[in-house]
């Protein structure tokens, strides 16, 4: 019942975080770029496209991961394969950006990255891996038919 709503949200935030991501480096990117300034003697044309580059890594990273919470909640079925190997890395990439939120950013920062975090791995947990739909119940063993009526010698 709450699985496809849950892999909905997913899907979205993990749409919305590649967009940002991607914008936030592009933007870093020209910033670096129009300063022509030197950081430790690093190339300012160098520092530019490696945070561009960086930029759109990571953001078809998120995208990536946001098209498989997609189609799992299209399909309504667990994610398999390289798709929940992919959504548990963003999970683990989650909770490291947090605890770096934590010091860098601040408590806001850290609460989103959790709040990311807590939600990816509900939707890897609400699929207990039986095939077809969970909701449906459990058959307890074969059907029961009813006793046979007994025949005359």
């Amino acid at each position: 019942m709450v699985r496809r709503p849950v892999a909905w949200i997913v899907a979205l935030v993990l749409f919305a975080e590649a967009l940002g991501v991607l914008a936030v480096n592009w933007f870093l990117g020209v910033v670096v770029d129009r300063q022509d300034m030197s950081l430790a003697g690093l190339d300012p044309d160098v520092m530019s496209v490696s945070s561009k580059a960086g930029g759109v890594v990571f953001g078809l990273y998120f995208a990536l991961c946001g098209v498989v919470a997609l189609l799992v909640a299209l399909r309504d079925r667990a994610p398999a394969g390289f798709g929940k190997v992919l959504l548990i890395s963003a999970a683990v990439v989650h909770a490291l950006l947090g605890a770096f939120a934590w010091g860098l950013i601040g408590w806001t920062a850290f609460l989103f990255m959790v709040v990311v975090l807590t939600l990816i791995v509900l939707l890897l947990m609400t699929y207990d891996g039986r095939p077809g739909k969970s909701d449906e119940p459990v058959d307890a063993g074969p059907p029961v038919s009813p006793p046979a009526a007994p025949t005359a010698p």
